[in-house]
């Protein structure tokens, strides 16, 4: 992005919807900062016979990242749904072709956020998030989390961590987030903004 702006890729795997919502709130959290624009993007899903994606092009929804949208981003907010307390192959099948990035240091000091979504209110969110963080960290990105300082870390009644946003699917009604998570999903977006605005400038 031109000037003293910046650009934040909120880059996201969703197979029924639930992270794709959060994502769009993330991206509004990031455009409620001045000069700073939200590209959304996501990744396809993986065939279990190949590893190659199942389709070239979207059908709906955001269209697919590339490399270059990631090594071109100011800051990042990463999401995934939870697989048995982890973040889904097709996430872990991007993030690990990015090898041509690491070595050049491309995301060295930019700022990452993380989110995710499980059906049970014990689904393993946490232990997800740190997974997403770990590629990232070795990426050399600054972790970008929530403080207990929102209030809605301290209400939220299903998702909402200090270590990202996310969405407790069994604790609201289906295909809607809470108040209390749809908030903190903006919040983690204005911050990766503000830290990626004040970074850049």
């Amino acid at each position: 992005m031109s000037g003293t702006g910046a650009e934040i890729l909120v880059l996201y795997y969703s197979r029924t919807g639930n992270v794709a919502r959060l994502a769009r709130q993330v991206c509004r959290g990031v455009e409620a900062v001045a000069g700073v624009r939200a590209k959304l993007r996501s990744v396809p899903p993986v065939s279990a016979e190949s590893e190659r994606p199942q389709r070239a092009v979207p059908e709906e929804g955001a269209p697919w990242a590339t490399l270059e949208d990631l090594g071109n981003c100011d800051g990042l907010v990463l999401g995934s749904p939870t697989r048995f307390g982890n973040m889904a192959a097709p996430m872990k099948y991007f993030l690990d072709q990015t090898g041509s990035l690491w070595a050049p240091g491309k995301l060295v000091g930019k700022p990452a956020g993380v989110f995710t979504s499980t059906q049970s209110m014990h689904g393993g969110q946490e232990s997800t998030l740190l997974s997403m963080m770990l590629p990232l960290m070795h990426h050399g990105m600054l972790m970008v989390g929530i403080p207990y300082t929102e209030q809605a870390v301290n209400s939220t009644r299903s998702g909402g961590t200090p270590y990202g946003a996310s969405h407790v699917v069994s604790a609201v009604p289906e295909g809607e987030l809470s108040d209390d998570e749809a908030a903190l999903a903006r919040v983690l977006g204005q911050r990766v903004a503000s830290i990626a605005l004040k970074l850049k400038g």
